[in-house]
């Protein structure tokens, strides 16, 4: 019994190909790095710099300004959803290690745009979980939001990921119609509201072509 749990433990440790591809993305320093034409966005009024990093990396006054905007952006949305408002488990889960950041700063250095991510495992499938995209209120319909979407996706399909997830309330009709605008899905993993059960959040897709469906 004891040599069986050694080699079952043993084996446990052994990564899918699938989770290798998600501990490679997760291994990168940089992962906007090569994309160089996308490190700044400069139209309709707007010139900001973009960086990627990892939670662990951004400071205090970083990590507030953006937990500010969301509760800003979405405090309202969760008060009037099942899931109701809870500011602490959201800030915990802005600041886990898995936590990743696309930022969208003013030369100033001001943040007014940023999308908190993940490489992941969903249903089995290595994923980019895009947790986040919010921008200020000035920001929004100049193609900054566009602009950042097709940088997580970038990032997703270079690094081999089967698609890029993500959970929208569907009470929040402007975040619904800009996502699926852009070729999002109702994934095969989102609940299906019944009368007897009903979800007021959906799970949308957008999966890599150049990956063949297993």
């Amino acid at each position: 019994m004891f040599s069986r749990k050694k080699k079952i433990k043993k084996k446990s440790k052994v990564l899918t190909e699938d989770e290798e591809i998600v501990k490679k993305a997760n291994d990168q320093n940089n992962p906007l790095g090569h994309l160089v034409a996308f490190h700044s966005f400069s139209r309709n009024g707007l010139d900001v710099a973009l960086k990627c990093c990892k939670a662990s990396q951004l400071d205090k006054i970083t990590i507030d300004q953006l937990f500010d905007l969301l509760k800003k952006n979405m405090k309202q949305m969760y008060e009037e959803s099942a899931w109701g408002w809870n500011e602490k488990d959201k800030f915990f889960e802005m600041t886990e290690n898995s936590a990743w950041y696309l930022i969208a700063s003013t030369k100033e250095g001001k943040p007014i745009a940023f999308s908190h991510f993940r490489f992941d495992m969903d249903y089995g499938l290595p994923v980019l979980y895009c947790y986040e995209l919010q921008l200020e209120l000035e920001c929004r319909h100049k193609g900054l939001g566009r602009f950042m979407l097709q940088v997580l996706e970038l990032m997703a399909f270079s690094a081999n990921l089967r698609k890029v997830v993500l959970t929208v309330f569907v009470h929040n009709l402007n975040a619904v119609g800009f996502f699926k605008s852009h070729g999002y899905v109702v994934d095969e993993t989102s609940p299906a509201s019944t009368l007897e059960e009903q979800f007021d959040y959906e799970i949308l897709s957008k999966s890599n072509k150049r990956i063949s469906k297993s």
